[in-house]
């Protein structure tokens, strides 16, 4: 994996982070965006081997320069993304639906079109969604539609782009950041709750899935997929 070169757009914390260390460990010059100082600044002191961009995905300018000044792009990861869009359907902010498109869907996009030139003829993309797209739990019909339109994304353009390779991965519950805005007590309870449910019988960490985004980035026979690591989520009721 020596000489290869990775971008991964939202890397300063949760699965993007501990992608962006696995591919590092594995011999990878990684560079990761974000758009707060403090996180990158705390990514400097721990992770001196990463190269640490402040950039927004949303902004095509900034991400096609950023793109300019790495040079050859072997893997792009897409892990950006915001906490925005659960709730029932009939009491849904669509105000605050719409923030969560433009903090997932279209910097996707928009960052897709701005490294494009930039990626390597034998690159890949790799976008992160997530099991609302996949199943019918209660209250996540804007998130369904939000991830859902992140997969929908990775057929046509795996055949539009090829030979750059476009795959997707689709976590479950996963034990990041993403939670925080939970008291403490709730979240643990909440996790024990969602484990004893589960398959495989426990939460995921950052570390487990990032194993599956750095597969689909790196494994020359793999486009057009989406990857389900969501240890059975979408297999049991967890509402």
């Amino acid at each position: 994996m020596s000489q290869r070169t990775a971008l991964v757009v939202g890397g300063t914390s949760g699965i993007g982070l501990a992608t962006a260390r696995l591919l590092q460990a594995r011999g990878a010059t990684v560079h990761v965006t974000g758009r707060g100082k403090e996180r990158l600044d705390a990514l400097a002191a721990t992770d001196t081997d990463l190269v640490g961009h402040r950039a927004d995905a949303g902004n095509p300018d900034e991400m096609g320069a950023l793109a300019e000044a790495i040079g050859g792009i072997d893997w792009l990861v897409l892990a950006a993304g915001g906490s925005e869009g659960p709730g029932p359907v009939a009491e849904l902010d669509l105000t605050v639906l719409r923030r969560a498109f433009e903090a997932k869907f279209w910097p996707y996009v928009s960052t897709i079109q701005a490294v494009l030139p930039h990626l390597a003829p034998d690159g890949s993309i790799t976008l992160l969604s997530a099991v609302t797209a996949r199943t019918g739990m209660p209250g996540t019909a804007g998130l369904a539609a939000l991830n859902g339109a992140v997969e929908a994304l990775v057929r046509p353009l795996a055949v539009e782009l090829a030979p750059i390779r476009v795959n997707a991965v689709s976590p479950g519950l996963v034990d990041t950041p993403w939670w925080n805005g939970l008291p403490e007590d709730a979240r643990r309870g909440y996790f024990a709750q969602a484990a004893a449910a589960l398959p495989v019988r426990h939460v995921a960490s950052a570390e487990e899935v990032a194993e599956v985004v750095a597969l689909a980035a790196t494994n020359a026979n793999l486009t057009g997929t989406v990857l389900e690591a969501d240890g059975g989520a979408r297999l049991v009721p967890l509402g």
